[in-house]
């Protein structure tokens, strides 16, 4: 196959890229809190978080010897047709799963999933593993409990930036467990180089959030730290969502290689013009990609196994 720009770059309409560029051109590019201090006056300044309507239920789930909350959204009306696990980003160290309550209610009402978002421990009150491992309790409580709780055992799982990462953990962590309950996974702009090993991890290798997440003595190399030097074999359908002006684009064009090789069907979706995060931001780039997610989280539920080894 001939890779050209055009042939990597997802096709967007004229008025959605002029849209796109007249917000970024507006908007600086930034980095986040560069010490403790700073993400302590950063948590402090975060606007409320919007309210969803109906809001969700709140409550601890235990597994694999571990609590952690979680957020529940049923979708009005109707008997939900899968489970979707929401991580949320925030590098590890920001945020938190009511950060999402918005996005989720929609998600639930409109494609009729319950979905499920974690709140996990941050860092760097509670580093690594602290992160992954209530991730993983929440997946392996949707794996146990989705057939009575939710009448289906259809699991999707997906997250932003960090929780893109953390995402990736779950499913190998999962896989390592012999449980292959999830049928896919959405990764948005996640991180599997937090070793700054490689070139693309170079790039953000001074950045505080990982100090913050990993502490001293941490290995960044270890797979379950940094998913690209994990063995891929075995993991469910994965999209991947990445804007072209990604500081990290490299290393989703890495993992998605590795993923393919690895026999695992990934599909990975470059919007142009697109920096860290776009799918969070107000533009009509980002509607279109949520709205493409959307349509691959429904598809994934109406399919059986991928095909091994694609890279589409």
């Amino acid at each position: 196959m001939r890779f050209t720009r055009d042939s990597l770059l997802v096709e967007v309409d004229e008025d959605t890229l002029r849209d796109a560029r007249e917000f970024y051109a507006k908007r600086p590019s930034g980095r986040g809190p560069a010490s403790e201090a700073e993400l302590r006056e950063v948590r402090a300044l975060r606007a409320a978080t919007p309210e969803a309507t109906p809001p969700p239920t709140v409550e601890i789930v235990s597994a694999g010897g571990r609590d952690v909350p979680v957020r529940i959204f049923l979708p009005s009306g109707t008997r939900p047709a899968g489970v979707y696990l929401d991580i949320h980003g925030g590098g590890f160290y920001m945020d938190a799963a009511a950060r999402n309550d918005v996005r989720n209610r929609e998600l639930a009402e409109r494609l009729g999933f319950a979905v499920v978002s974690v709140d996990y421990r941050l860092a760097p009150e509670h580093p690594w593993p602290a992160a992954p491992d209530d991730c993983e309790a929440a997946a392996l409580w949707l794996a146990g409990n989705a057939p009575e709780r939710f009448g289906t055992s259809r699991l999707l799982v997906g997250g932003l930036s960090s929780g893109a990462t953390m995402a990736m953990t779950t499913l190998l962590r999962l896989r390592d467990r012999g449980l292959d309950a999830f049928a896919g996974g959405v990764l948005e702009a996640g991180t599997s180089d937090l070793s700054g090993r490689t070139p693309w991890g170079a790039r953000i290798a001074d950045e505080y959030f990982l100090e913050a997440y990993f502490g001293p003595d941490a290995d960044r190399t270890a797979p379950d730290a940094s998913p690209l030097f994990a063995d891929l074999h075995g993991l469910p359908p994965l999209l991947i969502v990445i804007g072209e002006n990604d500081v990290i684009l490299e290393d989703n064009l890495a993992l998605a290689s590795r993923l393919a090789l690895a026999g695992v069907e990934v599909e990975l979706r470059i919007y142009p013009v697109a920096p860290h995060g776009f799918t969070g931001h107000p533009t009509a780039l980002a509607r279109l990609a949520r709205t493409h997610t959307e349509h691959w989280l429904t598809a994934r539920l109406r399919r059986g196994a991928g095909t091994p080894g694609t890279l589409r």
